[in-house]
């Protein structure tokens, strides 16, 4: 892949605002003509620089408003140990981000469900029937001050 120059950075800005854009709306705010930009986003596609187009959803507006941060001990952190629990939270919808860390815990989950009982449910489901994990610590969101997907482009 080739160095992003400043045009990739305004498309890419424009898009992490308003991916809904269409091709002549994106190219007039980019300042490049709508052919050009056309090119550039298919290779930024392709070259994986923008992974995927979706639509952001309000929480609050829908059922999920209970947010949990959860940090995950295992009890054995080989490398398959690490790539199975990594794997359990792939294919659960409520786990919204899985994170490997260190130091401290190994993993750290952001999860989305309705209410505590949901949880509560997910939890069980999810740690108390694993043999490998030591430790869960919760920590539950009163107040999202911020959440943003862009990332800077300097």
């Amino acid at each position: 892949m080739d160095a992003l120059d400043d045009l990739d950075k305004r498309i890419l800005s424009q898009l992490q605002q308003d991916a809904s854009l269409t091709n002549h709306e994106l190219a007039a705010r980019v300042h490049a003509s709508p052919p050009t930009c056309l090119r550039r986003v298919r290779k930024l596609t392709e070259d994986g620089v923008i992974a995927r187009q979706v639509a952001l959803l309000n929480p609050e507006r829908l059922a999920s408003q209970l947010t949990a941060i959860v940090e995950i001990t295992l009890d054995r952190q080989n490398s398959e140990e690490m790539q199975k629990f990594e794997q359990l939270m792939a294919t659960e919808t409520a786990v919204q981000q899985c994170y490997r860390v260190s130091p401290g815990p190994d993993f750290v989950l952001i999860i989305l469900v309705t209410d505590m009982p949901a949880y509560h449910a997910l939890a069980h489901r999810l740690f108390a029937t694993q043999s490998n994990i030591r430790n869960v610590r919760s920590f539950f969101s009163i107040h999202r001050s911020k959440f943003d997907t862009r990332i800077v482009l300097d």
